[in-house]
């Protein structure tokens, strides 16, 4: 990993929570639980690098990606190329637990989709995430909205590295008792009044143009 960017995988930390980001990818720690251990796993099992092709469909497993022009890297689970000209290319995250309402794991699709198009001068419309726990696919559009909320996210974890600091806390708590990384954050005792209004203002935009193009 080039220290000049950014793991795609460490922006669903940084969209989840910056000061989770923070703490594995600037501090580098990093505390397992059962459900971080059952997503390694998972991803483990998809990750084999195995080709296939399926009539008119190819599909391409653990596709290493990068993008020059955000410096993003890493590695995707499934890459889907239907035949036809031009062919259609499908990038798919498989992920242990429900389908969500936020975007975290949507920016880590679209973060992909980003490195496919720049990588193979293609356009991705569109996309899936694959719900371990629900046992089904979630459709997801690469639009305008989720693009730029992206972006936020990407330039937003380019700063705070640069920056070498950790953030405060956010606000929201049911986050907290999510993380693996509680122990070693101990939200309560750095919490104060208003300490992830940055946060707050960083999505808002996104929410918005989100809700502006339903």
């Amino acid at each position: 990993m080039d220290e000049n960017f950014v793991s795609i995988s460490a922006l669903q930390h940084y969209a989840y929570c910056p000061r989770q980001f923070a703490l594995i990818h600037v501090e580098q720690v990093w505390e397992e639980n059962y459900w971080t251990a059952d997503g390694r796993v998972l991803h483990e099992r998809v990750d084999s690098g195995v080709t296939e092709q399926r009539r008119r469909t190819r599909y391409e497993r653990g596709v290493m990606l990068i993008s020059q022009r955000y410096r993003i890297q890493g590695k995707m689970d499934l890459l889907e190329i239907e035949q036809g000209t031009p062919p259609k290319y499908f990038p798919v995250e498989y992920k242990r637990g429900k389908p969500k309402t936020e975007d975290w794991d949507r920016i880590q699709l679209c973060a992909q989709a980003l490195c496919i198009e720049e990588m193979r001068t293609v356009q991705v419309g569109e996309g899936a995430i694959w719900y371990w726990e629900a046992r089904k696919r979630e459709p997801v559009v690469i639009d305008d909205a989720l693009r730029t909320a992206t972006i936020a996210v990407i330039e937003g974890a380019h700063a705070l590295l640069a920056s070498g600091e950790t953030p405060p806390p956010i606000e929201d708590k049911k986050r907290c008792k999510a993380c693996s990384l509680v122990d070693l954050c101990e939200p309560m005792a750095f919490r104060r009044d208003h300490s992830a209004r940055y946060v707050e203002d960083l999505f808002s935009n996104s929410a918005q143009a989100r809700d502006g193009d339903e």
